[in-house]
């Protein structure tokens, strides 16, 4: 596997905290009005790392556990606002929710850190995406992750903007 897309798979934990962390104590629970533009989903700061954290454990570890055992498998794409409401995404305590997925990052680099050529070449469908590979899934869990990131930055900048121009 390429190991950019390795280590920064490795590193988004701290990134994540990070960016969750650059967010006001004030702001961790704050909309704005308009979603219009957002690069992940419209979730909260908080409902954000709650909703990594679930994507990681129920959507990744099950596709790539999947894609791993059996024959080109079709794999779900999960509804994450469904998911937000009955889990009280916006009650999560963030220090326990950035525990859990660290835990689940690091169960993830051990599934993906030695698979084979074999292995990383096995098939899937993807609902949303079409057919992929156990590779292409990987690339797709990193750049999921990178627009949790962008979302992050994107509330940032919606807050700093309603700071200033109340």
């Amino acid at each position: 596997m390429n190991p950019t897309t390795l280590s920064t798979l490795a590193a988004f934990p701290s990134q994540l905290a990070a960016h969750y962390a650059a967010i006001p104590d004030a702001f961790r629970h704050w909309a704005p009005t308009s979603w219009e533009g957002v690069p992940s989903e419209a979730f909260t700061a908080i409902e954000q790392l709650c909703h990594v954290r679930d994507i990681e454990i129920e959507g990744y570890h099950v596709r790539f556990r999947r894609t791993l055992e059996e024959r080109n498998p079709t794999l779900a794409s999960i509804d994450s606002e469904p998911l937000a409401i009955a889990r009280a995404y916006g009650m999560a305590d963030a220090a326990k929710v950035l525990a859990e997925f660290r835990t689940a990052r690091a169960q993830t680099m051990e599934i993906i850190s030695s698979l084979s050529d074999a292995q990383l070449a096995r098939t899937a469908v993807f609902e949303g995406y079409g057919p992929l590979t156990m590779r292409s899934l990987i690339h797709y869990l990193c750049s999921h992750d990178q627009q949790h990131l962008a979302g992050l930055q994107w509330l940032a900048g919606k807050i700093d903007a309603a700071t200033i121009l109340r």
